[in-house]
């Protein structure tokens, strides 16, 4: 309905007060067909943000010594949810009576997601990985988040040229990445340090000699193997200033804390802005605690409450999860804040460098359960899993 203001201020006061009877008079005329149950903007929506879904393991390969790739068709749906190469998924099930998850990077591109493959990539080590490796076979099915993170090229952001650092496992974000950009979804240019002890581990050799044909630069460097093919040692800023220029590129790191902590020291003179070095954050794990006192978790899940012995040395996910209690959580690194839950009472330790609560959390008593170990008896509020 046109409003049109008129000269006299009283004639506008008449004219409002017709305007519900206007209204009624209108919705009176109006058709009387149903509205539509589905929106094709929430369509498009629930096929992007899905929440969790169902698959099923079709594939599984060895890519490396101590590495296999494992490859996933949805059953819910007949695609996955297009994404950013660079991100991550949480892959879940119940091993015995312990309900665990462990977010991994994906290997394949978001090409093949609408082709309904999702491969990711994991490394024979720790409680979950090792299951995966040693027990996990083809028509097993898992639980499985939407992909998500921030670690993917972001051109208002990031330079054109990218300069990506892998240790060991490590590889698979960047192998998504460099697929992504031989498909011309992605528009920078991409040059890929890879370190590992020797040749024999080096995971995704084949398919990374073919990325190299169609633009990836590739530098292999053997920390324990010297071979003539390749470089020998460490990634040190001498052989990063020998293939790219440090001040016009963007870093990707993905690998091991200490290779973090290495490649920033040999940075470090160049006075990077914090843009500039991209991490993508790792796992949560235990601590190191000589003989960690047992305290109480009690933890109300709606009308469900539950109490559960917790280690001081463990997350009080990791403390969840060991007793078979299914809980929200993606990054298991403090950032995402999908397992934002209630402090009710306790006292906590939260990871160095991995509290990513918001002010206003740590002001109303909220904490990630992913990065939070108990220091007293602890009693949590934690939200429903979709």
């Amino acid at each position: 309905m046109r409003f049109k203001k008129q000269i006299f201020g009283f004639m506008d006061m008449l004219r409002f007060k017709k305007l519900v009877p206007k209204r009624r008079e209108h919705l009176a005329n109006g058709s009387s067909a149903p509205l539509p149950e589905n929106y094709k903007v929430n369509i498009l929506a629930k096929k992007l943000h899905p929440g969790s879904m169902k698959v099923e393991l079709t594939d599984i390969r060895e890519v490396s010594s101590g590495i296999k790739e494992f490859v996933f068709k949805r059953l819910d749906e007949n695609s996955f949810p297009f994404f950013r190469a660079g991100q991550y998924v949480s892959v879940s099930c119940k091993i015995g009576e312990s309900f665990v998850s462990r977010p991994y990077s994906i290997a394949s591109s978001p090409r093949d997601a609408l082709n309904n493959r999702l491969a990711i990539a994991v490394e024979d080590a720790g409680f979950f990985s090792g299951y995966m490796n040693r027990e996990a076979k083809i028509g097993d099915r898992f639980d499985m988040t939407e992909p998500s993170g921030a670690f993917h090229y972001e051109k208002l952001r990031d330079k054109k040229h990218i300069a990506c650092v892998a240790g060991g496992s490590g590889i698979t974000p960047f192998i998504s990445m460099a697929k992504s950009m031989a498909e011309k979804d992605e528009e920078y240019e991409m040059t890929l340090f890879y370190g590992a002890r020797d040749e024999a581990h080096l995971a995704y050799k084949s398919e990374l000699d073919i990325l190299s044909a169609t633009g990836l630069k590739v530098i292999y460097v053997l920390s324990d193997e010297k071979n003539e093919k390749y470089e020998h040692g460490f990634i040190t800023a001498a052989l990063l200033e020998k293939y790219v220029d440090i001040q016009n590129v963007t870093f990707f790191l993905c690998g091991p804390k200490n290779m973090y902590a290495f490649i920033q020291k040999e940075l470090s003179p160049y006075n990077l802005p914090v843009k500039a070095i991209r991490k993508d954050a790792s796992s949560c794990g235990d601590r190191d605690i000589e003989n960690p006192a047992v305290f109480s978790l009690k933890v109300h899940i709606r009308d469900d409450i539950r109490t559960v012995n917790a280690y001081e040395n463990e997350t009080l996910l990791t403390a969840l999860e060991r007793a078979g209690i299914s809980v929200p959580n993606k990054c298991r690194a403090g950032g995402c804040g999908y397992c934002h839950s209630k402090l009710i009472k306790g006292e906590f330790y939260v990871a160095d460098g991995r509290d990513g609560r918001r002010e206003a959390d740590k002001k109303f008593g909220f904490i990630h359960p992913c990065v939070t170990y108990p220091s007293s008896d602890i009693e949590i509020d934690i939200p429903v899993t979709e």
